[in-house]
């Protein structure tokens, strides 16, 4: 599927739009990434790995819905979220794409075995993304947020 034709999709759906920017909706979506991410040591720490895994990549995941919300996008997709961090907004998404793959291969399957230094990385991984993010979304001003919000609004009527 062409990734215009996904994105389309995905508008016609109510799932992936413009909305008002929303400080409060960011805010709480960055305590989820923390929540998160403090919870991935812990399972980490207790041997928890599978587990571990997952929620360092909801950890990503949220913080990334938070860049969204503080510059006024909606998207309810993963897959869209990570293209749309790179073709929106050119940040590099090499690494929540490789914390997804991760969370699919531990959540969905039983062929595997998790190595305690893997899961290390991946929460190393977490948080240099989160706190790239973090940096990114505290430069945003009202310029650069109209920016993107128009250039997400050309990126929509292209499909």
């Amino acid at each position: 599927m062409k990734k215009s034709d996904f994105f389309n999709r995905l508008q016609m759906e109510g799932k992936l739009q413009i909305v008002q920017p929303s400080e409060d909706i960011m805010s709480s979506y960055l305590k989820k990434s923390d929540s998160h991410l403090i919870s991935a040591k812990l399972l980490l720490e207790n041997d928890r790995l599978e587990e571990s895994v997952s929620l360092a990549y909801y950890s990503m995941y949220y913080m990334l819905i938070s860049l969204f919300f503080r510059t006024g996008i909606k998207c309810e997709n993963h897959s869209a979220g990570i293209i749309l961090l790179k073709e929106l907004f050119n940040i590099d998404n090499s690494l929540i794409s490789y914390a997804k793959k991760e969370r699919i291969d531990k959540q969905y399957y039983v062929d595997f075995k998790i190595m305690k230094e893997e899961v290390e990385e991946l929460i190393e991984a977490a948080e240099i993304f989160n706190s790239n993010i973090l940096d990114f979304i505290e430069k945003l001003n009202s310029d650069k947020i109209a920016e993107f919000r128009m250039k997400m609004e050309t990126l929509l009527k292209q499909v």
